[in-house]
């Protein structure tokens, strides 16, 4: 049996109580249904009745379990799940089926190439700075997938940004679970296709407070990314893609 912590890491303990369970949950090792037994998990964590008591309460709030007298805590269906949420969007990193893949491409053709027309009209010198970083750094990353991941990231967090919309900026932790997934399933291949000049042509376009461009410019690039997905994996070549 794992040895108790000690008090002062209790908060500690907690959040990676909630992330063993919550991420468990989104990856299917417990079924919708499922009990989770309390007993085990106090065993198998070193923890506390408390302490995991109060990590099953976060996980309610987020949809993934439920307490039901008589069964305890029971594991609720996806249906049920906030899967906006931010946790959960990460816990789902590296396990994302093709749908919700799918799904995290439609959002960002919702939101991002609305977020480059604002971002042409309004991008201030920091903005293009911090563009021409990222760009930068996608450049100098040459095959190292995840710096190029990280990059990647960086550019399209300044591009949102950029729109100067706080509840646009808010979108990131939506858009970098779908990069993210993209690319983590297109940069750990032998070879992978140069995104810079796509990347390139949306920086051109902001700088030159183009939006009509910029918008275009992102839409090549979330064409580009679909088409990665869906040759990167075969399960994914064999889905249905949404609009085709």
């Amino acid at each position: 049996m794992p040895s108790r912590r000690p008090p002062g890491a209790l908060r500690g303990l907690h959040g990676e109580t909630v992330e063993t369970n919550g991420s468990r949950i989104v990856n299917g090792y417990y079924a919708p249904g499922s009990q989770l037994p309390p007993q085990q998990l106090e065993r198998e964590l070193g923890i506390s009745n408390t302490v995991l008591r109060e990590a099953m309460r976060v996980l309610a709030a987020k949809g993934l379990v439920e307490s039901r007298q008589k069964l305890g805590t029971v594991v609720k269906p996806r249906s049920s799940w906030s899967l906006l949420d931010a946790d959960l969007l990460r816990w789902q990193e590296g396990h994302e089926d093709a749908s919700f893949l799918y799904d995290l491409a439609e959002v960002r053709f919702i939101i991002e190439p609305a977020a480059a027309r604002l971002a042409a009209l309004r991008r201030t010198e920091r903005d293009l700075a911090d563009l021409r970083e990222a760009l930068q750094a996608m450049i100098d990353s040459g095959t190292d997938g995840a710096r190029v991941i990280d990059a990647d990231l960086a550019f399209h967090r300044a591009l949102l940004n950029a729109a100067h919309n706080e509840l646009l900026s808010r979108m990131e932790f939506i858009l970098e679970s779908g990069l993210r997934a993209r690319d983590m399933l297109v940069h750990n291949k032998s070879e992978w296709p140069d995104s810079v000049p796509v990347h390139s042509a949306i920086l051109a376009a902001v700088e030159a407070g183009d939006s009509a461009a910029a918008e275009h410019a992102v839409l090549e690039l979330l064409d580009q990314a679909l088409t990665d997905i869906s040759q990167a994996d075969p399960v994914l070549r064999e889905a249905d893609r949404p609009g085709a």
